[in-house]
């Protein structure tokens, strides 16, 4: 029966090619597999996310412009009202996700994380298509954008507690801050792809921008669904959080010294595979994986030391993470450069270079909260170094291209930082701690918790800033700064206990 189950969430494809498994395949194997597979499908995430922000400057008020061409914008929000109506629906889409998060991660924990996931991955492209249709049906009604959004914030919801529930179980935690500062990369690497998609086919019609994303994170969710292994318990592998010194005799193996032959009252098809002593790490115990209802209760693992203090750092680190990514194609439209109003599709581009820099600047903290072993440290630095950056940015900015691609560069190096180390290493090691042999039966709950939070302020930060651009883009980049100060001051207490135990030799 135990049997039955294990092979019912095994991925078809490793059904299908058995040779996939151990001992045809090691661990290193499998592990770029499930990093591989849950980078793609988050960044299909994000690249059907990023359209709204492309299509902004075409859908919303006319621009200044000294192009030939006149911005006529799409009603409900081409009004003066317009950046307002935008606002709206980036905040329906945010407050169904950040609401989702916390019921998709108490799921995540109890239910095949592949499942729900291709399950999340499906709706969201479903709905962020039938966004895009409303371009072909001439849909005007401000409602339909609304709800269609609501259902595309709740399917897009079950992706992050799943990917880092299934990477935190692939992942130990010795490297686990680097290893996931490049699987983390997905993010801006999906608003580069999301950006490129959305840019390049707007002159054909908006709708485009949304449809062809929407297409291509269903044909990711078919790869997942196909691929990826959940668990390194499923394919014969011991979780790599698990005491590495415990003894031969402990997996099933004789001790290599002992010349006896062991004596099985099992049936022989509960044999451990002879492996290689680089393959020691090969288990058979189904009994190992954990079970659902070991899951630990949501308001249990708010009380787990550190998760309420990088919970609403995250909230005003997504703040920023969050304005930028819906208003900043938009900010670049309405904003001369040396002097020049650029176009829709340039504008577009350009703000990719943000979302590079948010590659390098999650690889570097990831790096450096590794070499130094203190995550709020490494955060709180990236915080405050981005404030100059932010200010430098929109004062200096405007001079030439070359300040501006190089200003925007560094502002999303520093403020994806932090934002990248929080929501991936600090979540899975936080949902793993004192739990025996790494167990991650807290980590989905863990990281929807700390992204949940966050996700609240990615809500009203985007909302804000349509409220406030009205007023002058200064006003929507002091308010960038103070948050960011708010979220360096709920790490101070935590900063302060990894600086003691640095000094106390812990």
């Amino acid at each position: 029966m135990q049997s039955n189950s294990k092979s019912s969430r095994l991925a078809p494809a490793l059904s299908i090619f058995p040779n996939l498994k151990a001992p045809h395949k090691t661990l290193l194997f499998h592990q770029i597999c499930v990093l591989l597979i849950t980078f793609l499908a988050y960044a299909s995430f994000h690249a059907s996310r990023k359209p709204p922000s492309i299509v902004k400057s075409v859908l919303g008020p006319a621009a200044p412009t000294n192009l030939t061409h006149v911005d006529l914008g799409w009603p409900p929000f081409n009004g003066t009202q317009g950046t307002h109506r935008l606002g709206e629906v980036d905040l329906a889409f945010l407050t169904a996700y950040s609401i989702g998060m916390y019921l998709a991660g108490h799921v995540g924990d109890r239910i095949d994380l592949r499942l729900f996931l291709v399950f999340g991955m499906m709706g969201s492209g479903v709905f962020t298509i039938l966004f895009g249709l409303g371009y072909w049906l001439d849909v005007h009604v401000l409602g339909f954008f609304v709800t269609v959004q609501i259902f595309c914030g709740v399917f897009q919801s079950i992706g992050w507690p799943c990917v880092v529930a299934v990477v935190g179980n692939w992942v130990g935690e010795s490297k686990r801050g680097f290893i996931m500062g490049v699987w983390n990369s997905h993010t801006s690497v999906g608003n580069i792809i999301g950006s490129v998609i959305a840019s390049g086919v707007l002159e054909f019609g908006w709708g485009w921008s949304f449809v062809l994303p929407g297409f291509l994170i269903i044909l990711v969710g078919v790869l997942v669904f196909l691929f990826l292994v959940v668990n390194p318990e499923d394919v014969g592998f011991a979780h790599p959080g698990m005491d590495i010194e415990m003894t031969l005799e402990d997996v099933g193996f004789a001790h290599p010294g002992m010349d006896i032959e062991m004596t099985l009252e099992t049936d022989a098809a509960e044999v451990p595979p002879k492996v290689d002593s680089e393959e020691a790490k090969l288990i058979v115990p189904d009994n190992s994986v954990t079970d659902s209802s070991s899951a630990i209760g949501f308001l249990e693992a708010w009380k787990i030391p550190g998760v309420a203090p990088f919970a609403f750092c995250l909230f005003f680190s997504k703040f920023v993470a969050y304005t930028f990514l819906y208003w900043l194609p938009f900010y670049i439209r309405h904003t001369e450069v040396a002097g020049v109003n650029l176009s829709h599709k340039t504008a577009g581009l350009l703000s990719t270079i943000f979302d590079i820099g948010g590659v390098l600047g999650g690889i570097t903290a990831g790096f450096i909260s590794d070499m130094i072993e203190a995550r709020a440290v490494t955060s709180i630095m990236f915080l405050f170094l981005s404030i100059p950056a932010l200010l430098l940015y929109r004062f200096l900015g405007s001079i030439s291209m070359f300040t501006n691609i190089t200003l925007m560069f560094l502002s999303g190096f520093l403020v994806n930082g932090p934002y990248s180390l929080i929501t991936t290493a600090v979540a899975a090691d936080l949902g793993t701690q004192g739990f025996s042999g790494g167990s991650s039966r807290a980590l989905a709950t863990v990281t929807a918790i700390i992204d949940g939070t966050g996700s609240v302020g990615a809500a009203l930060g985007p909302l804000l800033a349509g409220y406030v651009s009205t007023r002058g883009w200064n006003s929507v980049f002091f308010m960038l700064v103070l948050s960011i100060f708010f979220a360096g001051l709920f790490l101070i207490r935590v900063v302060r206990t990894e600086i003691q135990e640095k000094l106390s030799g812990k």
